[in-house]
């Protein structure tokens, strides 16, 4: 039947038409963003997953610049301790060569005051960003805590991991600033004189007699473990800053393989899609075609009423 008010074949070409446009625009956009989930009505599920760990990979970037900070940190730190052992080794030099009767012992004192202002210069320069491991308040705060870790369990749960460095008197203290003097160069101990520290130890009045020799032997076994104790820290120090490393190389890692992960939920297929938008240019020009000769009939009716 031919109808001048309904033109059914104009009616389906145009439906045909409008879907193909349709398909067209979703492969443009897709073409375009390089994504074929890029919003939650392409599909919710993947577009959830992936605006999660999208969200979750800026928090690890966050643990990269915070790992970051840290080994910079624990590189000064190490560099001032390891200094700060050579500068003690030599004051040992110095206190053993004091032992030797006969000597003028307030000359060697002068090296050592020299080495001794040596000392706490380096400890108080060991500073990044405003911290200082060598340098403390040991009724303070004793452990510093490094952001090392991000992660979200099955039910969605954060929770973050750090590294714990002890910055106290049983760590890397050497000089302690709330008075108590428990930093391992300021730490006294007792001659028959008074009390003493690696940092303030004088030798200048001693003399040959047994008493004085004894306390120079005493000053030599405490400067001894302090250096000791230096050696231990310098060793935590190193173990943290190698843990620092492992932990940089592995957030590294594990950002690149959420990226991947990521995309391979929601990127597209530029091949197939590509492929895609040649087959639906076709099929508008087609559709165009279909719709010009659907219109036409309309025109062929004409024709019967004409003479």
């Amino acid at each position: 039947m031919s109808s001048l008010n309904t033109n059914i074949a104009a009616m389906t070409a145009l439906q045909t038409l409008n879907q193909t446009n349709k398909e067209l625009l979703g492969t443009q956009r897709r073409i375009s963003t390089g994504l074929r989930v890029g919003d939650a009505s392409d599909n919710a599920a993947y577009w959830s997953i992936a605006t999660t760990m999208r969200s979750d990979n800026m928090a690890i970037s966050t643990v990269q610049d915070a790992l970051g900070l840290g080994a910079a940190t624990a590189e000064v730190t190490v560099t001032a301790m390891n200094s700060a052992i050579e500068t003690v080794q030599k004051i040992l030099a110095k206190l053993v060569a004091a032992r030797a009767p006969g000597l003028d012992r307030s000359k060697i004192q002068s090296e050592i005051d020299v080495l001794q202002t040596e000392l706490r210069s380096k400890a108080e320069s060991a500073v990044f960003s405003g911290e200082n491991w060598l340098v403390g308040d040991s009724t303070g705060t004793t452990q510093k805590s490094i952001v090392s870790a991000f992660s979200r369990d099955s039910t969605g749960a954060i929770s973050i991991g750090t590294i714990a460095v002890d910055v106290g008197p049983t760590g890397t203290m050497l000089f302690d600033t709330s008075g108590s003097n428990q930093g391992i160069l300021d730490f006294e101990r007792s001659i028959s004189t008074g009390n003493y520290s690696v940092s303030t130890l004088d030798i200048g009045s001693l003399t040959d007699s047994p008493t004085d020799l004894q306390d120079l032997e005493d000053m030599i076994d405490g400067v001894d473990a302090a250096l000791k104790l230096m050696t231990d820290a310098a060793t935590v120090l190193g173990a943290a800053k190698s843990r620092i490393s492992l932990q940089k190389d592995f957030v590294s890692k594990l950002m690149q393989s959420i990226d991947t992960g990521i995309g391979q939920l929601v990127d597209a297929e530029m091949n197939e899609e590509s492929t895609r938008l040649q087959a639906l240019q076709v099929r508008q020009q087609l559709g165009v075609q279909a719709l010009g000769i659907a219109n036409q009939s309309a025109q062929q009716i004409l024709a019967l009423f004409q003479n």
